[in-house]
């Protein structure tokens, strides 16, 4: 029993002695690779901070960095260890391929949330139409995101939905005009209706003077002659302004005696003296 301890004993003894130096050194390099990842990650996403980038394009390139170099040491600590890395490779590649074509719409949206991210068609706090849906920007992640409706819903997207619909981003500019159709009868007088209409777009400090409100008969109509407004504002202040200025319009001409059309049908009653049959 003692020579077979002792055979083991020294089978260990020679297979440190042999490789040894290198599981040392193995296991240097994960040690030290992986404290040397983290920090090359801490510097290279601090200078692109300092670039002006979209957070969530640093967090998602931070993490981008971070595994695929930690990835590198593990490899090159194997190597050193004595593992064929090259067997090791294929197999990861391998179960990669399998692991893909199982999650291949999880994958989608991974690809569509780093489009997102890179070309920017919208960004947090931002108010969009989207895959139907129309609400602010609160969070663009990787596989989804997040909208809140303007009746406080939550709406959580997936991004090949986003990226694979027409995509309405309501606030990326500035200023807004508001395009408004107001029909008046066609026994009211065009000319005071049009006045009575530029001084409450004079009256509205939130409407721009650049570019220049346009009032303009636009077209007459089975029932109304329509009149066009159109005032710019700026972008935040475009549904305040909006139901204001309807508001006002309606007060104003009703107190001026201007109609505003609405749909109606007239029915005509005809008495037909006893006996007598209608006229074809």
């Amino acid at each position: 029993m003692m020579d077979e301890y002792s055979k083991y004993f020294t089978l260990v003894r020679e297979w440190l002695v042999a490789h040894g130096p290198n599981l040392l050194l193995a296991l240097a390099i994960l040690v030290f690779g992986r404290w040397l990842v983290k920090w090359g990650t801490y510097f290279l996403t601090s200078a692109l901070k300092r670039t002006g980038l979209d957070a969530t394009l640093v967090r998602f390139l931070e993490k981008i960095i971070y595994y695929t170099l930690l990835v590198a040491v593990i490899i090159a600590a194997a190597d050193q260890a004595g593992i064929k890395t090259t067997s090791f490779l294929a197999i990861i590649g391998a179960a990669g391929l399998a692991v893909g074509l199982a999650l291949k719409d999880s994958l989608a949206n991974f690809a569509s949330g780093v489009l997102l991210i890179i070309f920017q068609p919208f960004k947090v706090r931002d108010m969009v139409t989207v895959a139907g849906v129309t609400g602010t920007v609160e969070r663009i992640d990787i596989f989804n995101s997040v909208l809140i409706t303007p009746d406080n819903q939550k709406i959580i997207l997936p991004n090949s939905s986003i990226t694979s619909s027409i995509i309405v981003n309501i606030n990326a500019l500035p200023t807004r005009r508001i395009d408004l159709v107001i029909g008046i009868s066609y026994g009211d007088d065009v000319r005071r209706a049009r006045a009575l209409l530029q001084q409450i777009i004079e009256n509205e400090a939130r409407i721009l003077a650049e570019p220049a409100p346009v009032i303009a008969l636009g077209e007459l109509g089975a029932s109304s002659v329509d009149i066009l407004v159109r005032p710019w504002v700026k972008s935040e202040d475009y549904w305040d302004v909006r139901f204001a200025l309807l508001e006002q319009i309606k007060l104003t001409f009703d107190e001026q005696g201007i109609t505003i059309p609405f749909p109606q049908q007239d029915i005509h009653l005809y008495k037909h003296p006893a006996g007598a049959q209608p006229s074809p």
